[in-house]
């Protein structure tokens, strides 16, 4: 239990306990005072350990970092830091050991990678081992200051740089600053005219323009006029001037074009008007006048149409406004007028109505008092023309080239002016070849008299059309020509078309018909002489065996010449009506060897030889064998009887791809080229006593074994037979209804 104060020493003790109190209360009052100032301060305030970590922050502390107290305690400083240089952060400390005091601009980064600009003040030991920091956001104002300085920048790159003059001045005219390009035009350094003042420079006739300038620009805050300023050496300069109030410090901006060479122009101009002016005005071309960077100095109602531009409008721009100046062309034509002083060309122009147009133009350097001269004339319609001609022309030229039939063109001396693939090909030369050379030139002597022919008929009746056969070494082609004179002026114009083939199917056709024909009269003519001649057979074998005497001989003759008839009429008969036969597989060096043992008896009383010579492993042929044998012994005879005095008959087999090829060949006569044609048409023989139907059932035989007949022949050397047989026959529709 505690030992209880007596009444004198409570009544000692009472006054110290009391002040004790008044000063706790105090210290309370004064405490919770800077409780509410730490708090409710609108600068940050930190303070750190002697690690540099949060021991206590206040709200705004909070708002900087971003962060709530209970996160930013116990967190050190130096994690918001890390964009601030290790060098510059040794160097704050070190300044804070030596003085106890420090003030400065940090970087912070917060943990969401925002970066805040801060002024600090920092103080050493205010609390015992604490240190005490004030922060404040700047960061905006940093802004601002960056922002200013930039444009600051720029303004100051803008006016150093500018063509035109710019001035700064005060209310009273005063220069405050100038541009180079001011102090180019006035011939007076920068320094020089710093000290002066725009009344120092105004022409005395713009005094009270400058005066009235003024007090615009002071009611309305900007002005807009005119001012011939005089130059130190006496020389005047004439600027049109745009002034503006309070937008740099307070003080007045012009910015000053220098006009003097359009204005001396103009004044050039009218003295020369009365000259100039007539043509100028009325000239159909369009003409512009131009300085040296490209400004339309003037130009006249023509340019005003072809450049759709009104002429107030149009003398402000500038000729490099209406062309692609990044081309090459251009680049080229701009060098080329500066390095000769005057060229010739044309360009494509853009008007300001989005139209383009294609003008032709000569430029002539200094042409009007050092002025450039430019005249131009609107091509576009006379371009376009040409282009619609060009693609004309290409249509013609694809029609030309690719047409079915030979084309030729020719002048008035019938030389060859133009020649399409298809004419390339019937004179078998190239298109080099043909061109310059007369028409007649270009085909054989045969062929050319007839060809003078048709150019000479043409030449009477204006057009002429025939048939032009061309000589052997031409292989017999027909040409067909259809000449017209004149199709355009000086030229005329041949089609050509190769009507060989048409030719010989004609030609087929007519053997077709005839062969028809025959047919129907051997029917006719077999029935109407065989009756009698089996009657005739009947009685004069009757007559052989009743009639006394050695009459044989007359009766050989007879039945002979009886049996020759009834051949005929069997021959006859084929060409009537095809025989009905059936096709196989057979062996044709068999049939072939065949007719050679059958009729080599003959041939050896005529002291011919025949050798044969057959390619091994030949595939059957699909055929008839006895009327293949009637084909062979038919040309076989034929052999031998056009070599009388003997000689070698060679009989060849071969596989042809898918034919097999079989190869007659005599050493006699020969046989005229222009005869060959004829062979196998109705009673058509070189021999004496000969009918022509055997050659001519041969065809037929041939023809109906979907095979053909080949004959070549050289006059005084002998003739060849080619039979050519397909190995595997192929149906046909007439197969069928036969």
């Amino acid at each position: 239990m505690a030992k209880s104060l007596s009444p004198r020493e409570e009544q000692h003790a009472s006054p110290d306990v009391r002040l004790l109190e008044e000063e706790n209360r105090r210290l309370k009052e004064r405490l919770n005072s800077y409780s509410i100032i730490f708090e409710r301060s609108l600068d940050a305030i930190v303070i750190l350990n002697k690690n540099g970590e949060f021991v206590d922050v206040n709200e705004a502390a909070c708002k900087l970092f971003e962060m709530d107290k209970f996160s930013l305690v116990g967190r050190s400083f130096s994690s918001f830091l890390e964009l601030v240089p290790p060098d510059i952060l040794l160097f704050q400390r070190s300044m804070l050991q030596k003085f106890g005091s420090f003030s400065d601009e940090l970087l912070i980064k917060l943990p969401d990678g925002k970066v805040k600009h801060v002024e600090f003040s920092m103080k050493k030991d205010v609390f015992d081992e604490f240190d005490l920091v004030m922060m404040r956001d700047v960061s905006a104002h940093k802004a601002l200051e960056r922002e200013r300085i930039i444009h600051e920048f720029l303004f100051r790159d803008v006016f150093n740089r500018a063509v035109d003059s710019i001035v700064i001045f005060d209310e009273f005219g005063r220069f405050i600053d100038v541009n180079p390009a001011f102090s180019l035009s006035l011939n007076l350094e920068k320094e020089k005219l710093l000290n002066l003042s725009f009344q120092q420079f105004v022409a005395r006739e713009c005094a009270e323009e400058f005066a009235r300038l003024l007090a615009e620009m002071k009611e309305k805050g900007t002005a807009k006029g005119e001012l011939s300023l005089i130059r130190p050496d006496g020389t005047v300069k004439m600027f049109e001037l745009t002034a503006t109030s309070n937008v740099y410090s307070g003080f007045y901006m012009a910015i000053m074009r220098d006009v003097t060479e359009r204005k001396n122009m103009e004044v050039k101009l009218q003295k020369s008007e009365e000259r100039f002016r007539a043509i100028f005005e009325q000239a159909h071309e369009a003409i512009l006048i131009w300085d040296d960077f490209g400004y339309i100095l003037n130009a006249n109602p023509a340019a005003s149409r072809t450049f759709e531009l009104p002429l107030n409008l149009l003398v402000r721009r500038n000729l490099l406004d209406f062309v692609d100046y990044g081309e090459e062309k251009v680049k080229r034509i701009f060098s080329e007028f500066r390095r000769k002083g005057e060229i010739r060309d044309e360009l494509t122009f853009h008007m300001p109505n989005g139209e383009d147009k294609q003008l032709e133009f000569t430029m002539k350097k200094g042409a009007i008092d050092g002025y450039h001269l430019t005249i131009f004339r609107n091509v576009s319609e006379r371009r376009k023309i040409e282009r619609e001609l060009r693609e004309s022309e290409q249509k013609f030229r694809s029609i030309f080239d690719h047409a079915m039939d030979g084309i030729l063109l020719w002048d008035r001396e019938h030389r060859i002016i133009d020649a399409n693939p298809i004419a390339c090909d019937i004179f078998a030369a190239a298109k080099e070849q043909l061109l310059g050379r007369t028409v007649g030139d270009c085909v054989p002597d045969r062929a050319r008299r007839q060809l003078n022919k048709l150019l000479a008929q043409c030449e009477r009746a204006g057009e002429a059309s025939g048939e032009v056969e061309f000589s052997d070494e031409w292989k017999g082609r027909v040409v067909e020509f259809s000449l017209k004179k004149e199709v355009i002026p000086g030229v005329g114009m041949m089609m050509l078309r190769d009507v060989t083939e048409r030719k010989e199917m004609e030609l087929q056709l007519r053997k077709s018909d005839t062969l028809n024909v025959v047919g129907e009269l051997a029917a006719g003519i077999a029935h109407e002489i065989r009756n009698p001649m089996t009657a005739l057979k009947g009685f004069i074998q009757l007559l052989q065996g009743s009639i006394d005497g050695d009459y044989s001989m007359y009766f050989n003759v007879i039945m002979s010449e009886l049996k020759r008839i009834e051949s005929i009429i069997t021959e006859f008969l084929v060409l009537a009506k095809p025989q009905a036969v059936q096709y196989k597989q057979n062996d044709i060096c068999k049939i072939m060897q065949d007719t050679i043992d059958l009729i080599s008896a003959q041939a050896m009383m005529h002291n011919v030889q025949i050798i044969a010579d057959f390619e091994r492993a030949l595939p059957p042929v699909y055929c008839e064998p006895n009327q293949l044998k009637q084909v062979f012994i038919n040309i076989l005879k034929n052999a031998i009887e056009v070599m009388p005095k003997g000689g070698d008959i060679t009989v060849r087999i071969a596989r042809a791809g898918c034919h097999v090829r079989i190869s007659i060949t005599d050493q006699g006569c020969g046989i005229p080229k222009d005869k060959i044609k004829k062979l196998g048409e109705p009673f058509y023989t070189t021999k004496e006593r000969g009918t022509g139907l055997g050659l001519m059932v041969s065809y037929k035989i041939i023809e109906e074994h979907q095979g053909k007949i080949d004959v070549e022949s050289e006059v005084g050397v002998g003739t060849t037979f080619h039979i050519t047989l397909p190995i595997e026959r192929t149906e046909r529709e007439d197969d069928d209804d036969d």
